[in-house]
């Protein structure tokens, strides 16, 4: 706050009235004070609180006094606030010294120093404590005087304001050219605001703007994320006193200029209009105003403070009322501080003399709408000893007090390992309930299995020490040597060129496609794969769009595009993780995994994977299914043919199985529910509780049983009114095409079946084999980890004419159907896929996939017609023997997931690809912002006379922003190792045209809108700020990632060429596949073997003498600089062939590495000019 305008006696004070007093005085007005917080000063008690008369009553509505105050005479009062949380007033004078005052009373409730020689210039309260700001430092304490941290400022700081933005926000002005903002979290400095001279004295905030006021007389409007004026206000041509905002109104009040008379009080307050931002009539008041406030009751009244304690109430549209003055009685003195409290009930004015008085409207007067209660300190209590009786005979001793003389420890003083809390480990559920629990909402239900006494858990010391006993069996690591190194977790070995240089061929030497594992989710990547390898999928997804933002089969559409287009190269699923993770049903069923139970393996991922397995083929079912049909996409054509159809899914048709639920209530009422199913569950037989031995079971029998379900349960029964028992059966009218069994292997239970049942099977094998003679080329019968057998009977259903018939992969070759089972409708089912959860105690496990991959397969990407098992695992992809798919050995591999796929059920389908992306998508679309307008555009669309060709040439570039920052970890050498690469998300895309008359008009510039929270804008590197990919605020042409993707698969199905720099990075953040023939890259056009890439900006500078780059990236400057240095590259290559563009190369080299590959500034005269018009001339 600027005081150069008013009286010159208000920064003199007489000696006399802050000396020493007489020592004679009583210390203060509360004998419970500590007297050390007076800093000497002691006054008589009488003099220091003036209460209203009895005879004054206060009239509802009028501002009257209501008590006065002294804290410390003479000594002036610089700020007052009336405390937020609590009824509680808070002074604070120019010595540094502050006092609290409780409710309208005016009760001394606390008093302390907070600075030794400045003086208190702003106080705030906050829940926990009080913060107050001098020149120099910010400093907090609790309400009752304790330091919680002390703030220093900068060398030469002198501040005055300071302004909460939120709960654990503040930003402190002052007279300097920058304001702070402080996390009081960790305080400490987060950003510094960089404003005009001579700083910001007074600092307000609405919802729209930060308003700075400063001592020039100039009101500023800042935004707030930026803090970058917006507006301003020159309100006086002096110096501004004070200025309050309401609605839309801004009052402010100050000092006008009188030439040589220096300054002098403005009686005309300047009042402003928000909503059109400019000045309204000024107000004329009949005071000199010093200080302002609205007190919105029922009207938006100002009050306006002079110097001399008059306070003025008036409308700030209407006339000053000379009746509606009243004065502050300050004995002579001048006012110094004002506040207002929350409830507008109450003011306080602070004056030179050390008081401070308090005014309210209300006899009962509270400060806040809904204050909390006040801790008060509690008197202190002595406790006497009790008086011992010594004749009483049972007295006990242990009441007179003995001091400890011996240096020998007291028995009770237990050491620390005998102290130290150890509870016990919960025991794990019963395996049984987690089999036989069934889910209702969030609740699970299970029948007691009654194999433990009631109340009483069996302790088992046995399973606390994971670490074994012999030192043979810790060096040999007994988790890790079971599994095979193929199935083991992968993982990527990042360098300081990213994935350049890791070679992907070790892993995986065919032709189909990897996926990468280190996006979050990505547990999923062997179920894509399956996915992928079933044709009608396939073609069903690529022939799928749709206009939802989100939508799970365009994503897997698009990826499948990617996966037909690689040569062996993995692809990335980023896309559709990310629409994966914003369906909600996703979410509620617990399948988004947050990043550290991925990291440590607590996922329990043989069950994840089964319950993905239904979620996906459930909402595959819905979305393809939609009335709109799949190539309703912004006008493009519907087509009627076998999988556009909106009438029949052929997820239902490939998958789905009509099954009737018929519940039989024993009261004889039976109630028959028909629905389509998509997967079976495997149930397994109960084991009798006294044989603990299990029997052999056909797989078939197990398989047929768990589909034609039959279980006893409570249901509802309509005829009794109530839950009885009741008996549910599940019968069939016909199988799928595709069988989808969940295994539910997810307890030891299951895991010892199937070993019994493998154990069998080898049994059976081998005894079959050693009864008949060898025969040539047999093939070997199944390990004792096989469990699957031939099954040909009909199922218990009423459909007798439906007959199953399953055969594992080493016998299909054996069985044949005849004619009479053909017609009875039987089916034949080949095992296609065994999706395997591996247990790896290192690495937390992972799953796998081995999948028969078709010739449909093997003739696209190899050229021949043959089937081949195949192991996925992420990005290693191996050929394996067909017995090995059927092989669980469960203590390291545990089915989770299998599909058995009718022979020959491919003609059904019709497996054409039509791509359903149309020239429609680059048209002009409408912009997600709701600021954004068409004045401000950067692009003009494309005219249908201007569509691309094959061979057209486009510039491009994207920048990005980072959602997840990089993790990586220091090796013992200094080096560093990066675990996890930071994930990038694309923010803005352009693209400009190569040729015609608009070359260089950019067609595309979309800011692509985030549903996810962005850590780091790099507004440096890419150009975009925080509130460009909001819809609410942004002014760019916002739209989804999805619509900008279209427009780039469409160019790429075209066959235009881009050109760009690092155009490898940006397609693999945008997930787009794109043949190197269809990709001119400046960054290895101008590149030598062996040496460094060098940046668009050195190149543009070098080339064609122009400065790119030099605050942040623009991608529309980027994209046509690019198109430039390809034309350059083209002269050259024309101009003198291949050893002309070697000898230019080299002349690059040796002067980036001159100039340390930084661009020279254009001024700066040193000859280090751009060598456009001297070096690069051709002979």
């Amino acid at each position: 706050m600027n005081f150069d305008g008013l009286d010159p006696g208000m920064g003199e004070y007489s000696p006399t009235l802050h000396g020493t007093m007489d020592s004679g005085m009583e210390p203060s007005m509360d004998p419970r004070l500590n007297p050390n917080l007076l800093q000497g000063v002691e006054l008589d008690p009488e003099g220091l609180a003036v209460t209203v008369p009895e005879s004054v009553h206060l009239l509802e509505g009028m501002f009257s006094e209501l008590h006065s105050v002294a804290a410390e005479v003479g000594i002036p009062v610089s700020a007052t606030h009336f405390d937020l949380q609590e009824e509680m007033l808070w002074m604070g004078n120019h010595r540094g010294h502050v006092s609290s005052f409780f409710g309208p009373t005016m009760g001394r409730y606390s008093s302390f120093q907070v600075h030794a020689t400045d003086d208190i210039r702003h106080i705030q309260s906050l829940e926990t404590g009080v913060l107050f700001l001098s020149k120099s430092n910010l400093k907090c304490y609790t309400r009752g005087g304790l330091i919680m941290f002390d703030y220093p400022m900068e060398e030469g700081a002198d501040m005055h304001s300071l302004l909460m933005t939120d709960n654990n926000t503040l930003l402190m002005g002052g007279l300097q050219n920058y304001v702070v903002e402080v996390d009081l979290n960790t305080v400490q400095e987060t950003q510094k605001f960089t404003v005009e001279v001579p700083g910001v004295a007074i600092m307000r905030q609405t919802n729209r703007f930060f308003f700075c006021g400063h001592t020039s007389g100039k009101v500023t409007l800042r935004d707030l994320r930026t803090f970058k004026m917006e507006h301003e206000f020159d309100a006086f041509s002096g110096s501004l006193s004070d200025f309050d905002v309401h609605g839309n109104l801004l009052a402010a009040c100050g000092f006008s200029s009188r030439g040589l008379n220096g300054l002098a009080c403005d009686r005309f307050l300047m009042v402003y209009d928000l909503r059109m931002m400019r000045a309204v009539t000024p107000l004329q008041v009949h005071v000199d105003p010093l200080f302002l406030r609205f007190i919105p009751t029922y009207t938006s009244r100002l009050a306006i403070i002079s110097q001399t304690g008059q306070c003025q109430f008036c409308e700030p549209t209407g006339l000053a009322n000379v009746a509606d003055i009243f004065h502050v009685n300050t004995v002579g003195q001048l006012l110094m501080s004002f506040d207002v409290s929350s409830s507008k009930q109450a003011l306080a004015f602070g004056d030179s003399g050390g008081c401070v008085h308090l005014w309210s409207d209300a006899p009962e007067v509270s400060f806040n709408d809904y204050s909390r209660e006040t801790e008060f300190a509690l008197p202190c209590l002595v406790d006497t000893l009790p008086q011992l009786d010594w004749n009483h005979d049972l007295l006990p001793l242990s009441l007179i007090p003995m001091p400890l003389t011996s240096t020998e420890p007291l028995l009770s003083d237990w050491p620390t390992s005998l102290a130290t809390p150890s509870p016990r480990r919960a025991p794990p559920v019963d395996p049984e309930i987690l089999r036989t629990m069934k889910t209702v909402g969030f609740i699970g239900y299970a029948a007691n299995p009654r194999t433990r006494p009631r109340n009483q858990v069996e302790l088992d010391y046995d399973n606390y020490n994971q670490v074994p006993e012999s030192p043979i069996g810790r060096d040999e690591e007994p988790h890790l040597y079971m599994v095979p190194k193929k199935y083991r977790k992968v993982t990527i070995k990042y360098s300081k060129l990213g994935l350049e240089d890791f070679d992907f061929k070790h892993y995986n030497r065919t032709l189909f496609a990897g996926l990468e594992p280190h996006i979050p989710n990505a547990y999923c990547n062997c179920m894509i794969q399956v996915l992928y390898f079933l044709e009608p999928i396939r073609c069903l997804v690529q022939n799928h769009l749709c206009q939802k933002e989100f939508c799970l089969a365009c994503e897997l559409g698009f990826l499948f595009h990617m996966l037909d287009l690689s040569r062996g190269d993995p692809c990335q699923a980023s896309n559709f993780l990310r629409a994966f993770r914003t369906i909600p049903e996703a979410s509620a069923l617990g399948l988004i995994l947050a990043d550290s139970d991925e990291q440590t393996g607590k996922a329990r991922l043989g069950r994840l994977i089964q319950s993905w397995n239904r979620f996906i083929l459930t909402q595959l079912h819905q979305e393809t299914q939609e009335q709109e049909g799949p190539q309703a996409y912004r006008g493009a054509s519907s087509r009627s043919d076998a999988l556009g159809s909106s009438g029949e899914s052929v997820i239902g048709r490939l998958f789905g199985c009509e099954v009737e639920n018929s519940s039989l209530c024993r009261c004889g009422k039976e109630t028959i529910r028909s629905s389509l199913t998509l997967l079976f569950t495997m149930h397994y037989p109960e084991q009798n509780s006294h044989d603990k031995t299990i029997k052999e079971y056909d797989f078939a029998e197990i398989l047929k049983k768990s589909i034609c379900l039959e279980q006893s349960t409570q249901a509802w029964c309509e005829n009794c009114e109530k839950y009885q028992p009741t008996v549910q059966t599940r019968n069939i009218r016909c199988l799928p095409d595709v069988l989808v069994i969940n295994c539910e292997v997810n307890s030891t239970k299951e895991a010892e079946f199937w070993r019994v049942q493998a154990e069998y099977a080898f049994n059976k094998a081998m005894q079959k084999e050693a009864m008949e003679p060898p025969k040539p080329k047999e093939p070997p019968p199944p390990m004792p980890t096989e469990w699957f057998q031939l099954c040909l009977s009909p199922p218990p259903t009423t459909y007798s004419a439906v007959v199953v018939l399953l055969a594992t992969c080493d016998s299909l070759h054996l069985f044949k159907l005849s004619s009479a089972e053909e017609a009875d409708g039987a089916s034949l089912y080949d095992l296609v896929v065994t999706v395997p959860h591996i247990l790896d105690a290192r690495t937390g496990g992972n799953l796998v996939a081995h999948i028969k991959v078709g010739e449909t397969y093997h003739q696209r990407k190899e050229g021949v017609t043959h089937q081949q098992w195949y192991l996925f695992n992420d990005f290693l992809i191996e050929p394996i023997d067909k017995t090995e798919a059927a092989q669980f050995d469960v203590n390291w591999k545990v089915p989770a997931i299998m599909y058995y796929a009718k022979r020959n059920y491919h003609s059904k389908y019709d497996l054409r690809i039509k791509n359903p992306i149309e020239a429609s998508v680059l048209l002009t679309e409408a912009s997600l912002a709701r600021k954004q307008r068409k004045s401000h555009a950067t692009f003009i669309p494309l005219m249908v006379s201007e569509m691309p060709q094959a061979g057209d040439l486009v510039g491009l570039d994207a920048e990005f922003v980072t959602l997840n920052q990089e993790e990586a970890e220091l090796r013992s050498d200094g080096t560093k190792s990066t675990i996890k690469p930071s994930q990038m998300s694309v923010a803005r895309i352009t693209c400009v045209r190569g040729q015609g008359p608009n070359e260089g008009v950019p067609f595309i510039d979309d800011y692509i809108s985030t549903q996810e929270q962005v850590v780091d804008y790099l507004t440096q590197y890419s150009g975009i700020k925080p509130g460009d990919l909001d819809a609410k605020i942004s002014s760019k042409h916002l739209t989804t990632l999805k619509s900008t993707y279209l427009k780039l698969r469409f160019l790429i199905d075209t066959g235009v060429r881009f050109v760009g720099h690092g155009l490898q990075k940006d397609f693999r953040v945008i997930n787009l596949l794109v043949l190197k023939d269809q990709v001119i890259d400046t960054v290895y056009l101008f590149h030598m073997p062996r040496k460094r890439m060098i940046s668009l900006r050195f190149l543009a500078w070098y080339f064609l003498d122009l400065n790119i780059q030099g605050e942040t990236h623009d991608s529309i400057e980027d994209a046509r600089t690019a198109l430039q240095l390809y034309r350059k590259y083209l002269e050259l290559s024309r101009g003198g062939g291949t050893d002309e563009v070697r000898k230019v190369l080299k002349g690059l080299y040796e002067k980036g590495r001159k100039l340390d590959w930084k661009v020279p500034d254009s001024d700066a005269g040193d000859g280090q000019g751009s060598p456009k018009s001297t070096k690069i001339v051709l002979s």
